[in-house]
């Protein structure tokens, strides 16, 4: 049983920078893909990005490449989204999530077997 933490939510101006991070405990962490998910009110939980095990590759959806980094370090069991040129329409609260194994797509959060509480992140115009 894997219990993800996420931390480094918070408000900030549009073109702003944030820092997530996501601690793991309960498992092994090196094991797992691992994922950034946001849910806007009354809209879905959307994917962000996600990095396999091994960081055998990144993913983003279109909206954040080329502003947003995922990054992971196993020897912390930590995974982290690195948040650059924030926009209003990034204000969501994110989620961390991991997968024992994914079967499809790394943006089909229906794979992901563990969540985290989600961390608020306000972006203001």
């Amino acid at each position: 049983q894997v219990q993800l933490v996420e931390s480094g939510g918070g408000s900030v101006q549009a073109g702003g920078s944030l820092r997530l991070s996501c601690a793991a405990s309960g498992g092994t962490f090196s094991s797992y893909d691992m994922a950034w998910f946001r849910q806007a009110p009354g809209k879905e939980r959307d994917f962000v990005a996600a990095i396999p095990r091994r960081s055998v590759g990144t993913y983003y959806t279109d909206s954040v490449k080329g502003r947003f980094t995922i990054s992971r370090d196993d020897a912390k069991n930590t995974v982290n989204l690195q948040m650059n040129n924030l926009k209003p329409e990034d204000t969501a609260n994110y989620y961390c999530a991991a997968a024992s194994w994914i079967g499809t797509w790394y943006s089909d959060r229906s794979e992901y077997d563990y969540w985290g509480q989600g961390t608020q992140v306000t972006v203001s115009s």
